[in-house]
C-alpha cells in the first residue's frame, strides 16, 4: 500500500540495516551512515549494499544488489557527518519498480511548521517490520554545521529508521518525500531529517 509499498530494508554484508525508499525504479535513497563499515571507517564496497523492498519477517517482494554508491558531497565517512550531508543514493543492478507510483517523489519546497508527517522505518526494536509513525509533525527548523538547515520533527524513530524517509502529504492520499531521517534525540519522540532541498 502506498507510501509504504516503496520502502525497503537497506542492509550491507558486515550487518548494517537502516531503511530505504525507492524515488526511481533502481534508485533508492538513504542515509549515507548506514554505509559506513564499522571498523574501517570507510565506505563499504557498493556490491555488499541490498536493498530488500517489502521487507518482512526475512522475506520481501524483490531485492537487488548496489552497483555504485552516491554520497552527499562533504560527507565524511570517518565523521558519519556532517548531518546535512548525511545521504546518499543507491544505484541498483537491476530495477525494483516498473512504473511511476511505485517510487515516491521528493519535495524541494518547505510546507509549514505543524504540517502533518508519517516516518516508517526498519528500527531496532522491532527489526523484522516496518513501523510507522502515521501521525506526527515538522516541528521546524534547526541550523546544522555551517547554517545548513536541518528538518525537526516529532516523529517517534529509533536506531534502524535512519535512512527512512520523512514523508508529507502533497495532496489527499499523495505523499512525499519531505526529507531523509538522520538523528535522534535520546529521550524523547523527535528526531532530525535533511530536507528534499539538499537532495539531488
Amino acid at each position: 500500500m502506498a507510501p509504504w509499498r516503496a520502502l525497503g530494508r537497506v542492509q550491507t554484508e558486515l550487518g548494517a540495516r537502516c531503511t530505504g525508499a525507492l524515488i526511481g525504479p533502481r534508485t533508492v535513497l538513504t542515509a549515507a551512515h548506514c554505509l559506513v563499515a564499522p571498523n574501517s571507517g570507510r565506505l563499504v564496497q557498493p556490491g555488499s549494499v541490498h536493498m530488500l523492498l517489502g521487507y518482512e519477517r526475512g522475506r520481501w517482494r524483490a531485492a537487488a544488489r548496489a552497483v555504485r554508491l552516491q554520497v552527499a558531497p562533504g560527507f565524511d565517512p570517518a565523521r558519519r557527518g556532517p548531518a546535512a550531508a548525511d545521504w546518499a543514493l543507491l544505484h541498483l543492478a537491476v530495477p525494483l519498480a516498473t512504473a511511476p507510483g511505485e517510487w515516491l517523489e521528493v519535495m524541494r519546497a518547505l510546507p509549514a511548521r505543524g504540517t502533518r508527517l508519517m516516518l516508517g522505518g526498519y528500527q531496532q526494536d522491532r527489526a523484522e517490520v516496518l513501523l510507522a509513525d502515521p501521525d506526527c509533525a515538522l516541528a521546524g527548523v534547526v541550523r546544522g554545521a555551517g547554517g545548513v538547515a536541518l528538518l525537526r520533527h516529532d516523529c517517534a524513530g529509533t536506531r534502524g529508521a535512519s535512512g527512512a524517509p520523512l514523508l508529507a502529504e502533497r495532496a489527499p492520499g499523495q505523499w512525499a518525500i519531505l526529507g531523509i531521517n538522520v538523528a535522534a534525540f535520546a529521550g524523547e519522540s523527535a528526531g532530525l531529517a535533511v530536507p528534499g532541498a539538499l537532495l539531488p
